[in-house]
């Protein structure tokens, strides 16, 4: 997963579990206030009846106004009820719009105090209840209690909580939605300098450029300095070993060359110990001058390389008459540097003109293989082929698959060795020109 994606995934999902709970929070209070508000409404209610209300002594009981303090409660099955009873006793008044309705009585009651309830009729329905008791005296200073009631149907409530969560998650989804933009829009603003070394690096290893540029930011910076002094070391380091190795190759062949010219061959045995030491030498030191794959590595053009190689030896060979077809396309490139490109086409080809009759074929192309990209180059000739008991033999240092031709025998063993050294492998396979068919495949990733 990309770190985009990672910190994207990661912001989303505090984004969301934070406007969660939220949402949570605010439907809570809202629940409380609305419940508050429900409370507040009956009991203002409680007082409006209680201000109509009028105790009648002659009579003993307690009588209402004609005016009804809510319209509410003069309009049956408003949801809006009002029930008054005589403590301890039944019902001396019921509002008009509670006839005919199973109302749930109050379940406790005493003097000048509120009682606040939910309450379910036998019916099932719901009802919020706020019931109060008020006391009248007469002239003998009897008392009467009278409990009064008002209940408000609870459908009313849910569908203002349903009313504010449809709102709320509404404008939550739209708010996480616009975050979430600008989020991702933020975060591709803020990687933007980490995709732009991405990409300096593949240019780098592409051969496009040679160093990452400077102007990075800050925090980066120290990250991509360490990298150029990296890829100016590596450079420097390979440079460093590869003269080296040709200084103190040239210092054997010297002394190697006055030890074979002042024998005159008069002992065979050191001569041939001579030819064996040069063989080992120029075999160390074409080992050593393939440089391989590099963290940094630069790209070379396959076809030029491989038209100047033909083009050397087809003078060499030109008693041959040999026709030699090249199916290269001029963007392919070789993942490394020139002087390993020189030594693989080379050697590959040496060995083609050498065993050759009249034609040689060399082609290379890209091939994928489980999502991953190879160059395959392909050189095939028409001689007497590599026999298959003997196709791992010539892999081997010093062996040849017809003694009757000249050369050492490690031309071969280099190839696979510098192939080796780039992660690809070498295949030898029987070619449709009717010889054998060399085939180099090397990861470009």
């Amino acid at each position: 997963m990309s770190l985009n994606r990672r910190l994207l995934v990661a912001a989303s999902v505090v984004l969301f579990v934070f406007l969660g709970l939220t949402g949570l929070v605010l439907d809570n209070a809202f629940q409380n206030s609305a419940e508050q508000a429900q409370r507040d409404r009956l009991q203002s209610q409680i007082y409006a009846l209680l201000a109509t209300a009028d105790f009648v002594e002659i009579d003993q009981r307690l009588q209402l106004g004609d005016a009804l303090p809510e319209p509410r409660l003069g309009s049956p099955q408003s949801g809006l009820y009002a029930v008054i009873y005589k403590s301890h006793k039944g019902v001396v008044w019921k509002s008009p719009s509670s006839v005919a309705l199973d109302i749930p009585r109050y379940t406790r009651a005493k003097r000048a105090k509120w009682y606040y309830e939910p309450l379910v009729s036998k019916s099932g329905k719901q009802f919020f209840s706020l019931s109060f008791t008020g006391v009248w005296e007469d002239r003998f200073k009897k008392q009467f209690e009278y409990v009064f009631q008002v209940l408000e149907d609870y459908a009313i409530y849910n569908k203002q909580v349903a009313s504010f969560r449809h709102e709320l998650w509404g404008w939550l989804a739209a708010v996480a939605a616009v975050l979430l933009l600008a989020q991702g829009l933020i975060l591709r603003w803020s990687l933007q300098p980490l995709r732009k070394v991405a990409s300096d690096i593949e240019a780098v290893k592409k051969g496009s450029v040679d160093r990452l540029k400077e102007n990075y930011p800050l925090e980066i910076q120290g990250l991509t300095e360490s990298i150029n002094t990296f890829i100016d070391s590596e450079r420097a380091q390979r440079d460093r070993y590869r003269h080296t190795l040709a200084d103190l190759a040239h210092s054997l062949k010297t002394p190697l060359a006055v030890l074979k010219t002042g024998l005159h061959g008069q002992d065979k045995v050191l001569d041939d110990q001579i030819d064996h030491m040069r063989n080992i030498v120029n075999y160390q030191l074409q080992r050593a001058s393939s440089a391989g794959r590099t963290t940094m590595g630069v790209h070379t053009p396959l076809l030029k390389v491989v038209e100047r190689i033909i083009s050397s030896l087809e003078k060499v060979h030109a008693e041959k008459t040999i026709q030699c077809i090249v199916k290269v396309d001029s963007d392919l490139k070789f993942p490394g540097e020139q002087g390993d490109l020189m030594e693989l086409a080379g050697n590959l080809l040496e060995n083609a003109y050498k065993w050759a009759q009249q034609k040689i074929q060399v082609s290379a192309s890209i091939k994928y293989v489980n999502n991953k990209r190879y160059l395959n180059i392909n050189v095939e000739d028409d001689g007497s082929g590599i026999p298959e008991n003997r196709k791992q033999e010539v892999l081997l240092r010093g062996r040849r698959a017809d003694e009757t031709v000249a050369g050492h025998g490690i031309g071969l063993s280099i190839v696979q060795e510098i192939v080796s050294q780039y992660g690809g492998h070498i295949s030898l396979n029987d070619s449709s020109l009717g010889g054998a068919s060399i085939l180099l495949s090397i990861p470009l990733e």
